[in-house]
Formats: C-alpha cells, sequence, structure tokens
C-alpha cells in the first residue's frame, strides 16, 4: 500500500518531466514578431477567415475587434464578414462539433487563445505556430495525404498546401521543396509570420495597451519614489 501511494505521488511529477523533455526535443523557429504592425495583422486575419475559420472557430472574439488594430467597421463587413451578419457577432462557424468528430475523428479546436495554449516553459505558443505551418510533408501513409515535423501524425491537411508548395522529407530527415507553390519560400514565410501574429493577437487583444500601460505605471512610480524620498528626508533632516 505504501508503495502504491509513493507511486501515485510521483506518476504526475514525471509525466511532467516527460512533456518538458518531449517538448524540449522540438526544434521550434523564432516567430517574427507582429505585434505592432497593423497591416500585418490585417493580413493575418485575411488569411484566417479565409484559410482558417472554415473548421476552426474563434468563438471568444468578435469581429468588431479588428477595429483595433486599424480596420474600419465597413472593412470589416465588405472583407471579412462572411458567416454573420453584424460585426459585433462572435467569430463562430456553422460546422458543429459532433458532426466535425464523425467527419475527421477529431473536432478542429477553437484557435482564440491556440498561441496561449501551446506555449510552456521552453518556447512560446508563436514559435510553435510559425514552425507547424512551416513544417508540414506529403505522406501517404496518412489519411490526409500530410504530416508535420511539429506535430507527428497530425490530422489536420495543409490547407495552405497551394501557397506553400508540396514539401517531402529527405533520407536526411530535412524537409525540400518538391513542388512549388504560388508563393515562393520567403514569401509564404512572411504570409505564416502574419497569421501567427494574428492568432497571438487573439490571444490577449489587449497586450500591446497592457505593456504600454505598464511603462506608464513605472514611470509614475519612479516620480513618487524621487518625492518620497524628499519628503522622508525633510522629515528625518533633525534626527540624522
Amino acid at each position: 500500500m505504501k508503495k502504491l501511494l509513493i507511486a501515485l505521488l510521483w506518476a504526475p511529477l514525471l509525466a511532467s518531466v516527460q512533456v518538458f523533455a518531449a517538448g524540449a526535443e522540438v526544434k521550434l523557429d523564432k516567430a517574427p514578431d507582429r505585434g505592432r504592425d497593423y497591416a500585418a495583422l490585417q493580413n493575418g486575419a485575411k488569411v484566417f477567415v479565409n484559410y482558417c475559420l472554415n473548421c476552426h472557430s474563434a468563438s471568444y472574439m468578435r469581429y468588431n475587434r479588428l477595429q483595433d488594430i486599424g480596420l474600419t467597421e465597413q472593412q470589416i463587413k465588405d472583407n471579412l464578414l462572411f458567416t454573420q451578419d453584424k460585426v459585433g457577432e462572435l467569430m463562430t462557424i456553422a460546422m458543429r462539433r459532433a458532426e466535425a468528430k464523425q467527419w475527421f475523428g477529431a473536432a478542429p479546436p477553437d484557435l482564440t487563445v491556440i498561441a496561449r495554449a501551446r506555449s510552456t516553459a521552453a518556447y512560446s505558443g508563436a514559435d510553435w505556430l510559425y514552425t507547424y505551418m512551416r513544417g508540414f510533408y506529403r505522406d501517404d501513409s496518412r489519411p490526409t495525404g500530410w504530416n508535420n515535423t511539429v506535430f507527428a501524425n497530425v490530422g489536420m491537411p495543409h490547407v495552405l498546401w497551394e501557397l506553400q508548395g508540396e514539401q517531402v522529407m529527405g533520407a536526411d530527415h530535412k524537409l525540400a521543396l518538391a513542388k512549388p507553390g504560388l508563393l515562393q519560400p520567403k514569401e509564404y514565410d512572411a504570409l505564416v509570420a502574419d497569421l501567427v501574429g494574428f492568432l497571438n493577437y487573439m490571444g490577449e487583444p489587449v497586450q500591446n495597451y497592457r505593456k504600454e500601460l505598464g511603462v506608464i505605471v513605472l514611470i509614475a512610480l519612479a516620480i513618487l519614489f524621487v518625492f518620497s524620498y524628499a519628503l522622508k528626508r525633510e522629515y528625518w533632516r533633525d534626527i540624522h
């Protein structure tokens, strides 16, 4: 009984160590920072709506929040609002989870906070997504015909294959472009960076404001410290 209790206590710790070790083995590319590039975020929103929102929802994000990255309400209606009637509605999809599970084997996850969900102590979610979207390669053994260097035996097909082209895994375990796509490799990498930037933005739309407010607060505290120190010296000057 004592051994069983010890085993139960150690199991979660060992599992976490194994997960961390597995994550550390994944070699990820650094995702370009698009946090303050509104043009890139707008392009990322366009890619997301056209290629991702068919199967994946962003049910904690409203279309009108895209005004925060420089889009007007009319631009949202004309270019991004295909499945809803009003810009104040959530970015949901018509496909039901039960039907998605029946068709794909598992329901596609909601992507509102996917960048934060993929973050670990070893790497950021943006880096994981950036490498993942560039790591698809042809694999005839898979039901979809695709596999991924970051997510082995992934169930998701490569929805951007027409843009990137078809990659194959070489004998040296490195990817090679077998059939070029509509975009050059650097152009495709830039497009993925824009998409990942938008996914990262959705996870915390106010992160830029939070950082700016933090700087203002620190400056205010520094000024307050100067006055507080001067007041302290005035009170204690007769004692010291």
